[in-house]
């Protein structure tokens, strides 16, 4: 059975699942044809300023051939450059997007904590040490971060073990990841 925290976490994921890949190359495409028509403008207008500088013609063409080169040159980098600005926003909405989405996974494994250390009645401390070690924090550690002794922490992470009905700590975090992935490991 699934609970409210694993739906919620089950719609982020399929809302990422059904992000069109399509969409994403297309406009990588666009972005691309930008930029190598920015490239092509840029050197035109390198190659018309070294005429000027070191005084030697470009190619023989008419004026108006070069005042039309000129123009779409410059209205290339206009348009690279809206292209570019749009694709900035875009990365942009996206990365605020993710980092929302971050943020509710974050908030739904805590929910998820707390579900199951009062599912296990944990005490206030067997709390603090389960989440250090579920953490990857070690004994010395989780001890110095407590100011308890390593005898202690020992002692609780052995009490948490025995309520939980788990060996040891890559257990414990097994079944923290278990619950995650609630149905994406069943076939």
């Amino acid at each position: 059975m699934m609970g409210t925290t694993m739906k919620r976490m089950a719609t982020m994921t399929n809302a990422s699942k059904r992000t069109p890949i399509r969409k994403n190359s297309s406009i990588q495409y666009y972005i691309l044809v930008a930029f190598i028509f920015q490239v092509l403008c840029a050197a035109f207008f390198i190659a018309d300023l070294a005429s000027t500088i070191f005084n030697f013609p470009l190619l023989p063409s008419s004026w108006m051939l070069y005042e039309m080169v000129e123009i779409s040159a410059t209205f290339g980098l206009v348009i690279g450059s809206a292209i570019s600005g749009m694709a900035y926003w875009a990365a942009h909405k996206r990365s605020e997007k993710v980092e929302q989405q971050l943020k509710a996974a974050s908030g739904a494994f805590m929910e998820l904590l707390g579900e199951k250390f009062d599912e296990w009645a944990l005490t206030p401390a067997e709390r603090d040490v389960a989440l250090f070690a579920i953490k990857g924090f070690s004994t010395k550690e989780i001890s110095q971060m407590r100011k308890t002794s390593e005898g202690t922490i020992k002692a609780q992470t052995n009490a948490i073990y025995r309520k939980v009905g788990v060996t040891g700590r890559p257990q414990l975090l097994s079944l923290f990841i278990d619950d995650l992935m609630g149905d994406a490991l069943t076939v």
